[in-house]
């Protein structure tokens, strides 16, 4: 069972950086994708990796800033983001798409991530 959680959020200034962990997954075929839910705003989706081919989507508003990486031995998921301004303020998710769905059927708790002067 996969059981994400994340870690790493917290208080930076406008042009500092943050890196993100998820820990949880298994053996278990999943590809990680990284969500934030803003203040009033809905979910949305910033990096994702493709079933088919395993290409890296990032949205337009993170691209060029946030990294997303794996280190699969140690059963991590990371996102690496640099340059981060008071928009990039949310709740930030990770979750798993597990082969097959369309879908993310696993989901972390959500970590803050701040910025502000």
């Amino acid at each position: 069972q996969v059981q994400l959680k994340e870690s790493g959020g917290g208080l930076v200034q406008p042009g500092g950086s943050l890196r993100l962990s998820c820990a949880g997954w298994t053996t278990s075929p999943t590809v990680p994708g990284w969500f934030r839910q803003a203040p009033g705003k809905e979910r949305e989706q910033i990096v994702r990796i493709d079933w088919n081919g395993g290409a890296i989507i990032y949205a337009d508003s993170v691209k060029g800033r946030f990294t997303i990486s794996r280190d699969i031995a140690n059963r991590m998921v990371y996102l690496q983001m640099t340059g981060l301004k008071p928009e990039d303020t949310g709740v930030y998710y990770c979750a798993g798409q597990s082969f097959g769905r369309d879908d993310y059927d696993y989901w972390g708790q959500g970590t803050q991530v701040t910025v502000s002067s």
